[in-house]
């Protein structure tokens, strides 16, 4: 059987998209990779719901057997290609094949990690000494001696944004000197954030905090947070395509719809609030719309 709706990326987005598309009963498939940037948090409490915080991997895990309990597949896997067949999309993935008469893509998008091993990252991840989201955390370090590393204007406005936390903040070149323009700069310094100079030459654990080694030699702080962007998993979306920004964020209307007829996006891969709440929000949005578009287009066919 064809399903009425094929998820791309079994995040946030796209779990509550395909909870709410299987009770609607509709048949849906959801393609997961397994590598959800939600499931990489040790503990949010910043979701609404769960004062004593979650995990990613729990929250997911519940939000992977609300979709079953409903009907929706779950299928591990990657997406390779995806391809328009007349009125059904073709998705190619490392064993198989899916067609189906909708694609919901919430692929989501990459963090651009420091220059460390992927053990010692995912160590200190763990322990809450690499954090990734100041608007998810940022509570968490209050008073706390924390650094960002990144330059120009993502490490500018990061540092700003946490200083509202501590007045312990640092803004780390990772590559090389700073090189930012003399307002912002004015703004650092009257805002009392220091800056050091890369590059950042070593990276490990000493007791409870993360020790950085720069040109000006090791400083050890309780949170370190990268401000080096990220990249966004739209490339299928683009083969089809799908309007982007600059940064491939793919462009959706108010309903979630992408420029593709048939092709709608929901979750951090479209321009907006990387925010699991959000994300969720957008997921809602787009399954009702898919349900309603599929339901329009079996009504003019008959």
């Amino acid at each position: 059987m064809i399903p009425d709706c094929l998820v791309i990326g079994g995040g946030p987005a796209g779990l509550t998209a395909a909870i709410y598309l299987a009770r609607f009963r509709l048949s849906v498939t959801v393609v997961d990779a397994g590598n959800s940037r939600a499931a990489m948090i040790p503990l949010t409490r910043n979701h609404a719901g769960f004062p004593d915080g979650i995990s990613g991997v729990d929250l997911i895990g519940r939000m992977r057997e609300q979709a079953g309990r409903y009907g929706a597949s779950l299928k591990e896997s990657a997406v390779t290609s995806l391809e328009r067949r007349g009125e059904l999309f073709l998705a190619r993935f490392e064993d198989g094949e899916i067609a189906a008469r909708a694609i919901l893509l919430a692929t989501g998008v990459v963090n651009r990690r420091p220059d460390m091993p992927d053990t010692l990252h995912d160590q200190a991840l763990a322990r809450g000494l690499i954090r990734y989201c100041p608007v998810c955390d940022g509570y968490e370090v209050t008073d706390q001696a924390v650094a960002v590393i990144g330059t120009g204007e993502r490490g500018v406005k990061e540092a700003l944004f946490l200083r509202a936390y501590t007045a312990d903040l640092t803004l780390i070149a990772p590559d090389g000197p700073h090189a930012i323009d003399p307002v912002p700069m004015q703004r650092l310094a009257g805002a009392g954030i220091a800056m050091e100079d890369g590059p950042c030459t070593a990276f490990a654990i000493e007791g409870e905090r993360i020790a950085v080694t720069t040109s000006g030699g090791k400083r050890l702080f309780d949170s370190l947070y990268p401000a080096l962007g990220s990249d966004v998993r739209s490339e299928l979306a683009a083969d089809l395509g799908a309007d982007r920004t600059g940064d491939g964020c793919l462009i959706v209307d108010s309903h979630q719809r992408t420029s593709v007829p048939g092709l709608y996006a929901a979750g951090d891969v479209v321009i907006g609030l990387d925010q699991i709440s959000h994300a969720m929000g957008e997921g809602g949005v787009a399954a009702t719309t898919i349900r309603n578009d599929l339901a329009k287009a079996r009504a003019l066919r008959r």
